[in-house]
């Protein structure tokens, strides 16, 4: 059957799929508009199916907050190769997905895939992109915050967020807090907010070391005592020299400011996941065999 190439662009603005792949779904529903619709959007969820086991662990990390300031959203999206996360398509659907959290105040990914974005959830508009881009796509993670206290979010390089809610001081301060967050990763607040096991753990460590110096117990003691806070304020936000003058700790800075950081979340693309080693000799070979 012949498809005329106006039918095929058509399909194409409408999809967003590829030109190939539309004139297929035009030949294989005799040109009928919303058949080739349906069957691509058919063939797109089978290929997102066939991705699903893939590892992903590119992706971009995005912040928002809300109009009115009193709600803020962080999320993860990862895709499969640093190429695809560049994506103007890619992006957007990102960006779609930072709304519906916002909108819909959820910090649950499967909650939120069920959202509805112009009338499709947003499990149905990645499954289509998975087509679109030939990769797997995933929503990894969200944040939410909300409250009547000051919000602060920043991005660095689309790869690493942080949103933070800060009683007192002002906005300005609530970002900075934010960007320290994003450049240091702290991994708690306060030091009351580190495990005693985490604690007691590096007590064991630093006492092993110190009883091989040979000296005095009551200084191994001193010692020990000054080794856990300096572990302590190093992964604790308000223990942290402020990147913005490190002559001043974040905790100093907030009192300064009149000012205390209730809470935050901070995500880093592909944290903690395992990435698959590829060999790409073998990768090659194994093209090379399959074409034979």
């Amino acid at each position: 059957m012949n498809i005329d190439a106006s039918t095929v662009k058509e399909l194409r603005e409408r999809t967003g799929a590829g030109m190939m792949e539309c004139k297929k779904a035009l030949v294989q529903t005799k040109g009928d508009m919303d058949a080739a619709i349906d069957y691509l959007r058919k063939t797109g969820m089978a290929k997102a199916e066939k991705k699903a086991d893939r590892v992903a662990a590119e992706g971009i990390v995005v912040a928002k907050i809300a109009v009115d300031a009193h709600s803020a959203a962080l999320i993860e999206v990862n895709s499969e190769t640093d190429f695809v996360s560049r994506d103007a398509n890619f992006k957007e659907y990102a960006e779609k997905v930072v709304n519906s959290a916002l909108m819909n105040a959820t910090t649950d990914v499967a909650t939120l895939m069920q959202t509805k974005v112009d009338g499709q959830t947003l499990e149905e508009v990645q499954k289509q992109l998975v087509a679109k881009l030939g990769e797997k796509i995933a929503v990894r993670r969200v944040a939410f915050i909300t409250t009547k206290n000051h919000l602060g979010s920043y991005i660095h390089g689309g790869r690493i967020g942080a949103i933070v809610e800060v009683t007192g001081g002002d906005t300005t301060l609530a970002k900075d807090i934010a960007m320290h967050i994003a450049a240091t990763r702290p991994q708690y607040l306060t030091g009351e907010q580190v495990p005693a096991a985490l604690i007691e753990k590096e007590k064991e460590i630093y006492s092993a070391k110190a009883a091989e110096s040979g000296k005095p117990a009551a200084i191994i003691e001193k010692m020990l005592a000054g080794q856990v806070k300096k572990f302590v304020d190093e992964i604790t936000l308000v223990g942290q020299p402020f990147v913005k003058d490190p002559a001043i700790t974040v905790g100093n800075l907030l009192k300064e400011k009149g000012a205390v950081a209730n809470q935050f979340v901070s995500f880093a693309v592909g944290e903690g996941i395992e990435k698959k080693e590829e060999n790409f000799r073998d990768e090659v070979m194994a093209q090379v065999k399959g074409s034979n």
